[in-house]
């Protein structure tokens, strides 16, 4: 069959398939590494710190496009009831004939990742050769392999987005590491794997037929929801004990603005009605937003308390 998609099609499907919408968490966390450098003292060059945001955006980007076109081959997407939350952005299969442009833009986001990496490499050392070759592991393996596995599966996102992404960036910017983007790390970290978590309770189903073995799989919607609801409260509990031990300057509590709202979704996470056991989503859907405005909003709080504190 001869493909009539036009470039200007493949580029929109491109787009969509990299969940724009999303995207904006990737330059939180980044923020993250560029704030507690500036909160730790040093001087941090423009140029630098834009660098560290785009290779944060391409490399969310990357993640994307990889699994949108991996559930587009495997079938996933045909069985897979959608939600603004999940369920992917549903373009390959608007548009199958862009399958090939998908994976071209994921490798070409894939390719500045690379190069951004190659330029602090050589700035700043052989240590962020690790941080490349770990991530690099993440967003090739993450849907093929670790989806597989539950427990890697629930720490993989928050790793890469927490872990990787706010340490490898401000060891890029600083050098070095401090205790407190250790500690202002900890919280993408718990917050994306719980937002993860949650994301795939709609999918069960699909994702069971297609081999997938998840938490949301194995504990099953209520119980993982519980699970999110630990989570995100750990989340912010970094906040007062790494206070308490000096590791977080005090404007850092500004992230505890989200707090109110935090306690309404961990009160409705904990007493999901039991119909969501059997499909029945509509209970969910509104916490699953709610979820995404506080981690969103929480990160930016996070943010601005350390610039402030700077």
């Amino acid at each position: 069959m001869r493909d009539t998609t036009t470039g200007a099609s493949r580029l929109r499907t491109c787009l969509r398939s990299s969940r724009p919408n999303f995207l904006v968490l990737a330059p939180l966390c980044a923020g993250l590494a560029i704030t507690s450098a500036l909160a730790d003292g040093y001087s941090v060059a423009v140029l630098d710190a834009l660098l560290v945001l785009l290779g944060a955006l391409l490399a969310h980007a990357a993640v994307n496009l990889f699994n949108e076109h991996h559930d587009f081959h495997s079938g996933l997407d045909e069985m897979t009831e959608r939600t603004p939350f999940s369920g992917g952005s549903g373009a390959l299969p608007e548009q199958p004939e862009a399958a090939h442009a998908v994976l071209g833009a994921a490798l070409a986001c894939l390719a500045g990742v690379m190069l951004i990496g190659v330029w602090f490499l050589w700035r700043v050392g052989p240590v962020m050769l690790a941080y490349g070759l770990v991530g690099l592991g993440l967003v090739v393996a993450y849907t093929a392999w670790l989806t597989r596995r539950p427990w890697l599966c629930l720490l993989a996102p928050g790793a890469g987005f927490g872990l990787l992404m706010v340490l490898g960036a401000h060891q890029a910017l600083a050098g070095t590491l401090s205790a407190m983007v250790v500690a202002a790390a900890l919280i993408p970290t718990l917050m994306v794997s719980a937002l993860l978590l949650i994301n795939q309770v709609p999918d069960i189903d699909a994702d069971r037929r297609v081999g997938r073995d998840h938490l949301a799989i194995r504990l099953g919607p209520r119980r993982a929801a519980r699970l999110v609801a630990v989570l995100l409260a750990a989340a912010f509990a970094v906040v007062p004990v790494a206070w308490l031990v000096g590791a977080l300057p005090t404007e850092a509590w500004l992230m505890w603005l989200a707090v109110p709202a935090l306690a309404w979704l961990i009160r409705g996470l904990w007493q999901l009605p039991v119909g969501v056991e059997r499909g029945e989503l509509a209970s969910l859907l509104p916490l699953m937003g709610l979820n995404v405005a506080i981690l969103l909003a929480s990160l930016a709080l996070l943010n601005v308390g350390l610039l402030l504190a700077a």
